[in-house]
């Protein structure tokens, strides 16, 4: 059977011409970083309990004709290699990403490691910080267990760092460049976070990483939400062309976060609420992602929206469709009024500028780096 829809009135699942399945291999974890110690999906879901047969009928009935990119995800997916090893036979032909704690990646045999073309490994920070929520010693075995893949990896390292503390450095975030190809960031959802003088630290420290990105035309400072929105303010386009127009995020148009028991979300963060449920690879069924633009919304009317394209959906859903006004005041509002501040730190360098100087290889990278794909690419 097609997976398109013929009706022109009948609209599919995916917007788009591609899928990103986000398959959770487990919801164990070898770690106990202390901002997952109260979550009540941790630990819920063993291994995966549906057949290798019953994701090919899924796929077969509902993504056949859509371009396939499988991230897989956790829990701590590195805790079964197995399974990767087994989706990464069946299907040779999609592209395949990991998002890990690092500290198992030795457990990954060459074979695996050839196909990944991107790695994200989360870190919060330098050691100190990194250690301390995620415990003593976790932040030299991550740094040790990247340099033993570097050389076996198909594609590239990304640092996925949730910038929480008010006392991440600029120093810090810079000296990751030695390990990773990329770093990314996103700001903490936590309501503790955003203290006017946490506010303050953290506009210094992305006005000094904007400084040093801007600093050279011949070489592109890693940072992907600088990349991200340096791209989207000089080629406007590519901010809307791979997803349709809606957010980056993907959580409305086309990833599907398929839980061990083969249960679908839009979004990680939301597998706790089941009326965010949107399909299942068991009982092969798909629908629309509820977490969809909302008039409630204030995206649309945001000086911001051009290049950050609505940040993340699970945020906007909480604070305006759910109406959580503590949680709009605490995280939402700060986190939007930092992203404002990253793209009027952007403009007063002029990207313009910047971009029409720089040679045809940064330009490339800036234009279609593929970690943007793997990213919310806006912090």
């Amino acid at each position: 059977m097609n997976a398109i829809p013929s009706s022109a009135t009948e609209a599919h699942p995916i917007v788009g011409s591609r899928v990103e399945l986000q398959l959770f291999t487990t919801l164990r974890c070898n770690l106990k970083c202390s901002y997952c110690s109260e979550s009540s999906v941790v630990n819920s879901q063993g291994k995966v309990n549906y057949s290798l047969d019953a994701l090919d009928k899924f796929i077969r009935t509902h993504l056949d004709e859509h371009e396939k990119v499988v991230t897989f995800y956790g829990g701590e997916p590195t805790l079964n290699v197995a399974f990767i090893d087994e989706v990464i036979q069946r299907y040779p032909n999609f592209r395949y990403q990991l998002q890990t704690n690092g500290t198992l990646l030795h457990r990954l045999p060459d074979a695996i490691l050839a196909k990944l073309s991107n790695v994200l490994v989360s870190v919060d920070g330098g050691e100190q910080i990194t250690d301390g929520y995620r415990g003593k010693g976790v932040y030299r075995r991550v740094l040790n267990r990247v340099e033993g893949i570097r050389g076996r990896l198909g594609g590239t390292l990304t640092a996925r760092v949730t910038w929480s503390s008010e006392e991440t450095s600029f120093d810090e975030l810079d000296a990751l460049r030695e390990s990773f190809d990329y770093i990314y960031w996103q700001f903490v959802q936590s309501d503790s976070a955003y203290s006017a003088e946490a506010m303050d630290k953290k506009r210094r420290v992305l006005s000094q990483l904007v400084e040093r990105f801007f600093a050279s035309h011949d070489t592109v400072y890693p940072f992907i939400p600088i990349m991200g929105v340096v791209r989207n303010k000089v080629l406007p386009s590519r901010a809307r062309e791979l997803y349709s127009g809606h957010s980056q995020c993907r959580a409305s148009t086309h990833i599907l976060n398929v839980l061990p028991d083969g249960s679908i979300f839009p979004c990680p963060d939301m597998t706790d609420d089941p009326t965010m449920q949107h399909g299942s690879v068991t009982d092969n069924w798909l629908k629309r992602s509820p977490l969809q633009p909302h008039p409630d919304m204030p995206c649309n009317d945001c000086s911001a929206y051009a290049f950050c394209r609505g940040n993340c959906m699970k945020n906007l859903h909480v604070a305006y469709v759910k109406g959580d006004d503590a949680y709009r005041r605490k995280v939402v509002e700060p986190v939007c009024e930092l992203v404002k501040f990253l793209g009027e730190e952007v403009d007063r360098h002029d990207p313009h500028a910047w971009y029409a100087k720089a040679p045809l290889a940064v330009r490339n990278v800036i234009a279609n780096c593929e970690v943007y794909e793997y990213v919310e690419v806006m912090p």
